[in-house]
């Protein structure tokens, strides 16, 4: 996996074939066609935050704050179970395959939640382009993990999951721009545009994991138990802990952020800024943490970055000048969106090739409950009457969790191939750091 693995490549699972080499320009249309499926699925979950105001308005449907928040919450509930689903067939059939099943999926069902009739269609639609949404992340994870430098893993991982919050950033500027004159319904069309854009280029471009297709499939079955056994069971745990965390923050904020700032007296187009200023941190976040995480590991990264959350969210509820309440919400969105980039690096380093994107589809899949809880939780808040200050100090409190169970998670025990994360491989730190010439090991076994 790491470099310091590279001397011993015959060690490692003797029945399988060498891993295929796989050339510069496959890797880089690998990340490239995943990073578009990231964009579009970052767009297509934070869009629906975006439109809550005129989804609100909406006259014919008469809607209150909790009936948006819970339709809000079926596409996270679809994604808790695609992301279980989708990590699991991902190590048994391929990340290519459901890479491309996923991404055509959520596609044609944006398409008919842009033209659903009333919110239970609209819900419905969620729903299932939720189990497409939730199947993304896992296999696009693993792919790029596997294909990518091992000295830039992370960072490279980190700039295709950037994806997320730059969909969230267009999300954000075509609501400034179509909401009011166009309505919710072409914002939810925009989301359909992979089926004439990626879709045709995965199929033509999109390589598979040279390491899946040296084990020629053999891995996944029993992973689901064996990462609830043992000091893996305690991983699992709080993976999905941290996970559930970092989801509450990242679809309560996107979600409910516009309507909190009206609340606070803000007009929609300030409002909507606010979200804007959220995800552009969110994605300088996610790829200074990433790339910090690289050299020191993503364990602290992780934890560092949910204290920061939890300090700016506090002083955004404190009266502030508007430049600094924007500087704040900037932090924020680079402490919890861009964190989950980092926590998503976290899960993937620290298991092995064999059950990689089951471990991710599991702890994303289960911790999703947060990104249900998150719009559930700020629209039945706001139906009470909670103003932004109660809110953020709620999610606050959520942002304290996620600190204490990223930097609870015990360190890998040795496997097949050894945890990557140098936070769990003190050999590999003390190599990496001290051999600027770790680097060419990849060739060797191009996949980790």
């Amino acid at each position: 996996m790491s470099s310091s693995e590279s001397p011993a490549p015959a060690s490692t699972a003797p029945a399988a074939a060498p891993a295929p080499r796989i050339s510069p320009r496959s890797a880089a249309a690998a990340v490239a066609i995943c990073f578009g499926a990231i964009v579009f699925d970052g767009y297509d979950l934070i869009v629906y935050g975006s439109a809550v105001p005129a989804l609100l308005a909406h006259p014919e449907w008469d809607m209150t704050p909790a009936q948006v928040g819970a339709i809000g919450s079926y596409a996270l509930l679809g994604m808790f179970l695609g992301a279980i689903t989708a990590g699991t067939l991902t190590d048994r059939f391929g990340r290519r395959r459901l890479f491309i099943v996923a991404l055509t999926w959520f596609s044609l069902m944006m398409l008919l939640a842009a033209l659903a009739p009333t919110p239970f269609a609209l819900g419905v639609f969620r729903f299932l382009g939720g189990l497409g949404f939730g199947g993304i992340p896992p296999t696009a994870i693993a792919l790029v993990m596997e294909v990518a430098p091992a000295a830039r893993r992370h960072m490279i991982n980190g700039l295709m999951l950037c994806g997320f919050p730059l969909g969230g950033v267009l999300a954000a500027l075509l609501a400034l721009f179509l909401l009011e004159p166009a309505g919710f319904r072409v914002l939810f069309a925009v989301g359909a545009l992979p089926l004439v854009t990626l879709v045709p280029l995965a199929l033509w471009l999109l390589p598979e994991s040279p390491g899946f297709v040296a084990r020629a499939g053999r891995a996944a079955r029993g992973q689901v138990r064996a990462l609830f056994r043992g000091r893996a069971a305690v991983a699992t745990l709080l993976f999905v802990v941290a996970n559930f965390c970092g989801f509450l923050l990242v679809f309560g904020l996107n979600t409910w952020l516009p309507q909190l700032m009206r609340g606070a007296g803000y007009a929609l187009g300030s409002a909507l800024a606010f979200l804007l200023v959220l995800n552009l941190g969110a994605i300088v976040g996610g790829l200074v943490g990433s790339s910090l995480a690289d050299r020191f590991g993503s364990r602290w990264i992780a934890t560092t970055l949910f204290v920061l959350a939890t300090a700016s969210l506090l002083l955004i509820a404190v009266p502030l000048p508007t430049v600094v309440l924007y500087a704040l919400v900037f932090v924020a969105g680079a402490a919890t969106t861009g964190n989950q980039i980092v926590v998503y690096g976290y899960v993937a380093a620290h298991h092995p090739l064999a059950s990689r994107a089951t471990a991710l589809g599991v702890s994303s899949g289960v911790g999703r409950l947060g990104a249900v809880t998150g719009p559930v939780l700020g629209g039945a808040l706001l139906s009470a009457g909670v103003g932004l200050g109660g809110n953020v100090a709620i999610f606050a409190l959520v942002a304290v969790l996620g600190a204490l169970a990223c930097a609870l998670v015990p360190r890998a025990t040795s496997t097949d191939e050894p945890a990557d994360d140098p936070a769990d491989d003190p050999a590999r730190t003390a190599h990496d750091t001290g051999s600027p010439g770790a680097a060419p090991a990849p060739p060797a076994r191009v996949q980790a």
